[in-house]
């Protein structure tokens, strides 16, 4: 099973949004990044992916299974962490632990024990009390403790402070070393995918922009730089989004090698970050 999570053709329509014909793959053993920005479509697509929202059209697969006859054996092959707490907050960790790990067949006391003890967490204290941190904390131990395949995080650093964001990549890396997790992690904050990330998706106003590699991003995506006077319409055809100033242009091109061998040394070229890619895409024009 090359595929984790395939979305075909999927389609889902609100009063004043739609997520629009999206065709996604997640590969299993890899982390795969999720981008775009606040309202861009990715909780509505995760939620897809999780039958809390059924799709207007199209096709959701989970480890090659439907969600209409096979839903219970897929969720409990998923671990969820989400940007809230979804726990009841006045029941403490060790009461959520009770009610929680019947519903896995896999569930491993012993492992959520280890979890607990290694983020310092208290069992016996409201969930309520905990902060932000504490409450990410909790959702990790108990997403991780019944040895999922696929760990789904919807915007699991929004909040955070950089020290734990740190953390939490650190834990990422070191429990995907064994090949046997598959990590989708949904984020505006593109940063955090730099060091663990080997996929990103790029969703923009609920359509597809992208799904490649990290190393097809970097080869590429990048910045150009120059003087006014380079740009005519032919030369602008090597960009998706080019802003101009009195000083010069900067532009973001989706095709490095085109640039380089219209522009050659007359132009400073650079490599585009994730946040500069979703700077300029956001007013540009982009290929699906």
């Amino acid at each position: 099973m090359e595929n984790v999570v395939e979305l075909k053709n999927v389609t889902k329509k609100f009063k004043d949004f739609s997520v629009e014909n999206i065709n996604l793959q997640v590969k299993q053993g890899f982390v795969t990044g999720f981008i775009g920005a606040n309202g861009a479509g990715k909780s509505t697509t995760i939620k897809m992916m999780m039958n809390l929202l059924k799709p207007d059209a199209g096709k959701v697969n989970v480890f090659g299974l439907d969600y209409r006859t096979h839903e219970k054996e897929i969720k409990e092959r998923i671990g969820f962490v989400y940007d809230d707490n979804v726990f009841y907050e006045a029941l403490n960790l060790k009461d959520i632990k009770r009610i929680i790990a019947p519903a896995y067949k896999r569930w491993d006391n012993s492992l959520f024990y280890q979890y607990v003890e290694r983020f310092e967490l208290p069992l016996n204290k409201a969930l309520k009390k905990f902060s932000k941190g504490m409450q990410m904390k909790a959702s990790l131990a108990i997403a991780l403790s019944h040895h999922p395949e696929l760990l789904i995080m919807d915007e699991p650093t929004s909040g955070l402070d950089p020290i734990f964001r740190r953390e939490l990549m650190n834990l990422l890396q070191e429990i995907m070393m064994d090949g046997k997790l598959t990590v989708f992690f949904s984020t505006h904050i593109t940063t955090d995918l730099d060091r663990i990330a080997d996929y990103i998706v790029f969703i923009q106003k609920g359509k597809l922009v992208f799904n490649q590699s990290i190393d097809e991003v970097a080869e590429n995506y990048a910045l150009v730089k120059g003087g006014i006077d380079l740009l005519d319409t032919d030369t602008e055809k090597a960009f998706v989004h080019v802003h101009r100033a009195a000083t010069g242009f900067e532009a973001l091109t989706d095709n490095r090698k085109a640039a380089e061998s219209i522009f050659g040394d007359s132009v400073i070229i650079e490599p585009a970050s994730l946040e500069d890619i979703m700077y300029y895409l956001k007013g540009g024009i982009y290929h699906v």
